[in-house]
């Protein structure tokens, strides 16, 4: 395993702040890598209420991002950005680990 952890920009902190507080939940935001999606593996984002033993984590502007050991080995070293354009907006994920991705941007291959 490695430790290059991946990491919020300002930009996803300041959103994760921001649906924390409407939902009345910690600033904790929980990214995991699941088979499927369209290229082979897709991200998954959720809002975490508690850390579980084996994460790890990184901060951001007072935002926790939490990994688990698995997910990690395929998005370690990623940059996690909120971004907003014309055709909505989303976290997105800069992953140097992903071989191939799709027009989605929530699916990739190793």
């Amino acid at each position: 395993m490695t430790d290059a952890l991946p990491v919020l920009t300002p930009a996803a902190a300041r959103r994760v702040t921001a649906i924390a507080a409407r939902q009345g939940k910690p600033a904790m935001l929980r990214l995991s890598v699941e088979g499927g999606g369209c290229s082979g593996f897709q991200y998954r984002f959720a809002l975490a209420e508690s850390r579980q033993d084996d994460d790890r984590e990184t901060r951001t502007d007072g935002v926790t991002l939490l990994v688990d050991p698995v997910s990690l080995d395929l998005v370690a070293g990623a940059e996690v950005d909120f971004v907003e354009s014309l055709g909505g907006a989303a976290f997105r994920v800069s992953n140097p680990n992903a071989a191939a991705g799709c027009g989605c941007g929530s699916s990739f291959g190793i």
